[in-house]
């Protein structure tokens, strides 16, 4: 097992996960596979490049990227005490063996030692529990739900709208 943030030299690896992820759970991304197929690497590598405000983890099993997942704080004034995670994926054969929990764990630990942010939201469909319950079991909290917040082959997909606070 090894978790580190990818850098640009990662983004054919990252697009190679990605894409697989948007074809094996499309209902779980508000992205679509017939989209993202077409980005040019160059797209991708700006994607992934980290920012002071961005990050994205990767966990590897040997040299296999299996998992990833995506933070990105709120740059206004007034909503810097917030971050977001996007993108979380684990390969279904991985899924329930503490891959997930242990990638978000130290997004977790990396994220808080960002100076004044307070609280962590994610997004997640309302009907996955598997997802809901490792976000639970981290401490997320559910405290709404956006009705047909995602649209997919004429399907609506309910999320529930979920915070982990920290400190």
């Amino acid at each position: 097992m090894n978790i580190r943030s990818l850098e640009e030299s990662d983004a054919k690896v990252y697009q190679e996960l990605r894409l697989n992820a948007l074809k094996l759970n499309p209902e779980a991304f508000g992205s679509t596979y017939e989209r993202e197929v077409h980005f040019k690497l160059e797209t991708v590598i700006e994607r992934l490049k980290p920012t002071d405000d961005k990050f994205t983890l990767g966990y590897f099993n040997d040299e296999h990227l299996v998992a990833i997942v995506t933070f990105v704080r709120e740059g206004g004034t007034k909503t810097a005490h917030k971050g977001n995670i996007y993108g979380m994926f684990v390969m279904p054969e991985l899924r329930g063996q503490n891959v997930g929990k242990t990638l978000l764990l130290e997004l977790i630990k990396k994220a808080s030692h960002y100076d004044g942010l307070e609280q962590i939201n994610l997004t997640v469909v309302s009907d996955n529990k598997p997802a809901k319950n490792l976000y639970i079991s981290l401490g997320f909290e559910v405290y709404g739900v956006e009705k047909n917040a995602l649209k997919f082959n004429g399907q609506y997909f309910d999320e529930d709208l979920m915070v982990l606070k920290l400190g």
